[in-house]
């Protein structure tokens, strides 16, 4: 197998009462698992796609076959957003940044709660099933939205927006559902308490 489900860096239940535990359960031990299993049988046999990294296989789609690059797309796709996503929340966090990521964050925003606010609406915009991010680019903060399991690792020309991937929500129903129904402004505020603002500074 080239690529393995990681494990979750907490309990499913450590994010309580923000995200529930079956929700965690869920998410992680069938839609992500089921992302890496599918990722993992559209490459079986290339040895070459089976070397890569899972950065490098997803940053150059144009490389993999096409017969197989939907699928390695939305899989190797799925698998990266929700290793990322995990590692940006933690039980006991939220609060507000600090350091070079605040300045950089009220440099372009003019506040945290303004980019609090504009991550939400671009979260709540973004039809159907994706992601909403927070990148670096040239410098500069930008929030972008991506579709289904698309994201700027992929690059401009195939996932339409670019940039370091600093900080990510999932938008998916099968992220909130079971708590939060149809009310997806709700599962965004609850995000904020879980956010672990020292691993996005990192990331910066």
């Amino acid at each position: 197998m080239a690529y393995e489900l990681p494990p979750l860096p907490y309990a499913p239940d450590a994010l309580e009462p923000y995200f529930d535990k079956l929700t965690m359960e869920i998410h992680h031990g069938r839609h992500h698992k089921a992302y890496v299993d599918n990722l993992n049988k559209a490459i079986a046999g290339n040895a070459a796609l089976e070397a890569k990294s899972l950065e490098a296989l997803i940053g150059d789609l144009a490389s993999v076959p096409d017969a197989i690059r939907g699928p390695v797309r939305n899989n190797g796709g799925g698998h990266w957003n929700h290793s990322f996503f995990w590692n940006i929340l933690a039980p006991n966090a939220g609060g507000t940044p600090t350091g070079a990521l605040a300045d950089a964050i009220n440099s372009a925003f003019g506040s945290f709660a303004e980019f609090q606010a504009k991550f939400e609406a671009a979260g709540l915009g973004r039809f159907g099933s994706g992601w909403v991010w927070l990148v670096s680019h040239e410098g500069k903060l930008a929030i972008v939205t991506t579709p289904n399991q698309d994201n700027p690792l992929m690059g401009k020309a195939i996932s339409g927006v670019e940039g370091k991937v600093l900080l990510g929500a999932d938008v998916w129903e099968h992220a909130y559902y079971l708590k939060y129904q149809n009310k997806r402004a709700d599962y965004l505020k609850a995000f904020w308490s879980l956010v672990n603002w020292a691993a996005v500074a990192n990331n910066l």
